[in-house]
């Protein structure tokens, strides 16, 4: 009897386990495995929308002036408008100082920036210099083919460089020396020698003027060291000068306005800072806008809309001519009434 009571104990215990062993196997899931399946693996997976994206882009100005100060202003404007909070700026100025602006985009580059504004044309040779691969866009440069020295230039650089151009209608802007000083001879063209695109303009407005029966004879400037020299030799040879878009003129322009002024020799410029600040009048763009234009081609490149080696050159839809009334009047110079006299700045 009790090895039969035994027996019968073992075989309980042997049954009893085997029960237990299969209601293991049958168990559920655990309740975060349920909630993991919900989602699918693929969406898990995905990366973060461009929405959500954060974008840094670098700008490297050359100087403070008031054109390349406005252009700037535009591209963050429309920027914001375009992105909001999505995107960051590093502002960077390299007061006049051209080696700067190579420093400035090397260390864009460094910080892996999404794109970079070169604002003049120093500040895009610096960039394309510097990086192949992040998207650059140039503003306030006059020529690119020149500016890049591209041999048979089409209007679209490729690559990753695109971009605004400042260029005012070179042919126009020699009539407007034509309208306003019919009876002058001689023409002085003020320049800086180490800025290619104002060489490029003062080379074409020279051919206009001399079909027109002008005398012209270029003066040239290293940087801003010499120009008092140069600007006093040139009034004293000419009836009028022409200064075309070159910031290191910009930079100057009080140093030739008080060369001029006195000696009643009138300057007509490439645009209108140089104007407010020495001319008499100028066929000039708006460089806010133009900045505008240049930030919304950003924003097609940041949110993937375009893409920059595609992206031809844009110009300015319209030009104004403007006048300088103080120094009109400081020169007894009457000016058609299809001028705009230009504002003088907020104090």
């Amino acid at each position: 009897m009790k090895k039969l009571l035994a027996l019968s104990l073992a075989l309980a215990v042997t049954a009893s386990l085997a029960a237990c062993g299969g209601k293991q196997e049958e168990a559920p899931a655990p309740a975060p495995a349920e909630t993991q399946e919900v989602v699918p693996q693929e969406d898990a997976e995905e990366p973060a929308s461009s929405e959500g994206s954060v974008y840094t882009v670098g700008i490297c100005q050359l100087a403070p002036h008031v054109a390349l100060d406005a252009a700037t202003e535009g591209f963050m404007d429309a920027l914001k408008e375009e992105l909001g909070d999505q995107v960051e700026f590093d502002l960077q100025n390299a007061s006049g100082d051209t080696p700067t602006c190579a420093t400035i985009i090397n260390q864009f580059v460094s910080d892996g920036v999404d794109l970079i504004l070169a604002n003049a044309t120093p500040a895009l040779q610096a960039a394309q210099a510097a990086t192949d691969t992040i998207p650059v866009l140039g503003t306030s440069v006059t020529e690119y083919g020149v500016a890049l020295e591209i041999a048979d230039f089409n209007g679209t650089v490729g690559g990753n460089i695109s971009g605004t151009s400042d260029l005012a209608p070179l042919d126009q802007q020699a009539q407007m020396i034509k309208d306003l000083f019919p009876d002058a001879k001689n023409v002085g063209l003020i320049y800086c020698s180490a800025e290619a695109n104002s060489q490029y303009q003062v080379d074409t407005v020279q051919s206009f003027l001399e079909e027109m029966g002008y005398t012209c004879t270029q003066y040239s400037f290293a940087d801003s060291n010499d120009i008092s020299s140069v600007a006093q030799k040139a009034a004293d040879e000419s009836d009028v000068l022409y200064v075309p878009t070159d910031n290191t003129a910009a930079n100057n322009a009080e140093v030739i306005k008080n060369i001029c002024v006195p000696a009643g020799i009138p300057v007509i410029a490439g645009e209108e800072g140089i104007c407010a600040g020495c001319g008499v009048a100028t066929l000039s763009i708006s460089y806010y806008d133009l900045g505008v234009a240049t930030g919304k081609m950003a924003a097609k490149i940041l949110k993937g809309e375009a893409d920059i080696s595609e992206m031809p050159i844009e110009y300015a839809p319209q030009f104004t001519k403007k006048y300088n009334a103080e120094i009109c009047e400081a020169l007894s110079i009457e000016i058609p009434s299809d001028y705009v006299a230009i504002e003088a700045p907020a104090e």
